[in-house]
């Protein structure tokens, strides 16, 4: 009876951090995916994990209160290493922001069918594209990665130490900013050009309405420029995966 409770101990243990860890992880996340099928899938890797994961944990010798703190330091865990892939995955919907409101876009809200909130149609294109490509290069086994390398440098029941879970945090928000303006930079060179061209007409043409020309030509090039950058979504999912590779704290 004290070896199956000790297994059972260390089976919630370790889906408390793989819980915790897709609950904020995107594509698994998702509100539009069934709750039985996450839970389902969560459950199987977890018995997965939980066979080959050593839990250097006696339950017989723990009490209510050290339960509670050990399973909160594997959410601790599991919330901080999704929450940094979280940040790194939202780059190309940052990026698709950043153009949207560049082609007078940026109010052209939609509710988006795959998470339920409001964004942007250009955003969500580019990010389904990149979801698309993400998976067809097998990138759900880099979670399932992250998940394993996550117990070699955490074990099961150790302290979280917060600051370097707070310092790859803020790596990777940092790394979302920088991701997106240099996804986004060869279409912001294109609207720079654009706004030349437009200042040097009207200074040339005084009676023109640029202001009104100027709004189908900026949606326009938008367009144009997102048809022709949407080939080189393919090589970012290389650079994800290094991305994320460096920021984990693992």
């Amino acid at each position: 009876m004290a070896l199956i409770i000790e297994k059972l101990f260390g089976f919630v243990m370790v889906l408390t951090r793989i819980s915790a860890f897709f609950l904020i992880l995107p594509v698994f996340g998702w509100k539009s995916i069934p709750v039985r099928i996450k839970v389902a899938m969560t459950i199987l890797i977890t018995i997965f994990f939980s066979m080959i994961i050593p839990v250097p944990i006696d339950s017989r010798q723990v009490s209510v209160v050290e339960s509670v703190l050990l399973l909160a330091n594997e959410a601790t865990y599991g919330l901080a290493l999704g929450l940094i892939a979280a940040f790194v995955f939202a780059s190309v919907k940052f990026c698709g922001r950043i153009i949207e409101r560049q082609m007078g876009l940026a109010m052209a809200e939609i509710l988006d069918p795959l998470s339920g909130e409001s964004t942007q149609a250009l955003g969500a294109l580019l990010e389904m594209i990149f979801i698309l490509l993400f998976l067809s290069a097998n990138g759900h086994h880099l979670f399932l990665l992250i998940i394993s390398r996550s117990y070699e440098a955490f074990p099961a029941g150790s302290i979280p130490t917060i600051s370097v879970l707070t310092g790859g945090i803020i790596k990777a928000g940092s790394t979302l900013l920088m991701a997106g303006f240099k996804l986004s930079a060869p279409i912001l060179a294109a609207f720079l050009v654009l706004m030349v061209v437009l200042a040097v007409l009207a200074r040339m043409l005084p009676e023109m309405n640029i202001l009104f020309i100027s709004m189908p030509m900026r949606v326009g090039l938008g367009l144009l420029m997102v048809a022709m950058f949407l080939p080189f979504i393919n090589t970012f999912v290389a650079e994800f995966a290094d991305w994320m590779g460096k920021l984990l704290p693992l």
